[in-house]
């Protein structure tokens, strides 16, 4: 139990790392790291392998930290990719765990529902972050906040993240 843990706890720093530094990669074009969200990838990856309580953490803590020490992403989005990122390794992690490991059903299955639940999650505390509240939320709002603006990382994360943890059960 002890070695799992600290393999957990050395993951987990790992896919924290790769949260923190990923985002350079595209972070001299704004559009393009909000198009393919590659924060997102570790923190996922992270719920996956190390298990929702540790995605929970990492997914929270990454884009704090990384506001605090790059300065990006700015105030409101940083809280509201800390609570999505928090939800995607967390219903990840748990999902995968209940609908069985090393199923790809199981894969899809989870991923999928994170995503939804993470983008829904997102635009809800931006609206309140934001301070527009409920009165100027609309379905419009909803659809190219949360999925459009998104689409190609999310695209991106439905081809690489069944690659790379099948590679990794192997």
């Amino acid at each position: 139990m002890r070695k799992k843990t600290m393999q957990n706890t050395v993951l987990s720093a790992m896919f924290m790392c790769l949260g923190l530094t990923l985002p350079f990669l595209t972070g001299q074009i704004e559009f393009l790291g909000e198009a393919l969200l590659p924060m997102h990838l570790p923190i996922i990856l992270c719920g996956i392998i190390c298990g929702w309580k540790y995605g929970l953490v990492v997914g929270f803590a990454t884009p704090l930290l990384r506001m605090y020490i790059f300065g990006m992403p700015q105030m409101p989005d940083a809280l509201s990719m800390a609570f999505e990122l928090a939800t995607y390794a967390t219903v990840a992690g748990s999902l995968y765990y209940l609908w069985g490991k090393r199923n790809i059903f199981g894969l899809f299955g989870s991923l999928t529902v994170a995503i939804i639940v993470g983008r829904i999650v997102r635009v809800i505390v931006k609206a309140f972050v934001v301070g527009m509240g409920f009165k100027a939320f609309s379905y419009q709002v909803f659809v190219v906040d949360g999925f459009l603006y998104g689409l190609p990382g999310i695209i991106t994360q439905f081809i690489l993240i069944p690659v790379i943890v099948r590679t990794f059960n192997k």
